[in-house]
């Protein structure tokens, strides 16, 4: 289990496996979130007035993929300098695809590791109700067990089980906590803790 450094201001969290079995059928939306009654107590959204566009979404069933037994919803950046992941009602996001250090400017240069030893950050995530935050984790991550993961392409939405990721060309990676509203933007030039919206005309 992996112990993590959220942006400044976050505690620490003790983030807890989840397994998920995936649906059949091929949906655009995969959505195993809670009950009504859960949603409800949810807080408001701190980062967003509006909610996120359905206008551009991939089929998540053509993401779904096993890793130590558990379903999750995996993609390789365009660029292929990022691995990706949603995993089920637990957390989404992204590392260095070459397993080294995150490389993003402004990115702590230390975190809490695997084993509590502090570790030069490889990984950047937001869990289901918490803030977003750098983390060193353990092979395989967000990376698939082997071969690449398949590409989002650029302005397309994965959206999955509580938690939605997309590229642009102009502002990152970005994920968000469709329970919390927490979510992050991120690129090798930075990154901000706030979700980025695909535009409903992005081609």
């Amino acid at each position: 289990m992996s112990a993590k450094k959220r942006f400044p201001g976050a505690a620490a969290v003790v983030l807890g496996a989840l397994s998920f079995t995936a649906c059949s059928g091929a949906p655009a939306v995969i959505n195993t979130d809670d009950t009504t009654s859960a949603q409800q107590a949810a807080p408001a959204p701190p980062t967003t007035s509006t909610r996120p566009s359905n206008a551009h979404l991939a089929n998540a069933f053509h993401y779904a993929a096993q890793v130590n037994g558990t379903t999750g919803y995996y993609f390789t950046s365009p660029s292929g300098r990022w691995q990706c992941a949603i995993l089920p009602r637990e957390r989404a996001g992204c590392q260095n695809a070459s397993g080294s250090a995150i490389a993003v400017t402004g990115a702590p240069d230390e975190v809490a590791g695997p084993d509590g030893e502090p570790a030069t950050p490889n990984a950047i995530l937001v869990d289901r109700a918490d803030a977003p935050q750098f983390a060193a984790l353990s092979s395989p991550g967000f990376g698939l067990e082997s071969g690449e993961a398949v590409e989002l392409p650029f302005n397309r939405v994965l959206a999955a089980a509580g938690f939605r990721c997309n590229v642009q060309e102009s502002t990152g990676i970005s994920c968000v906590s469709e329970f919390s509203g927490h979510g992050f933007t991120f690129s090798a030039d930075g990154y901000t803790p706030h979700y980025t919206d695909v535009p409903a005309d992005a081609p």
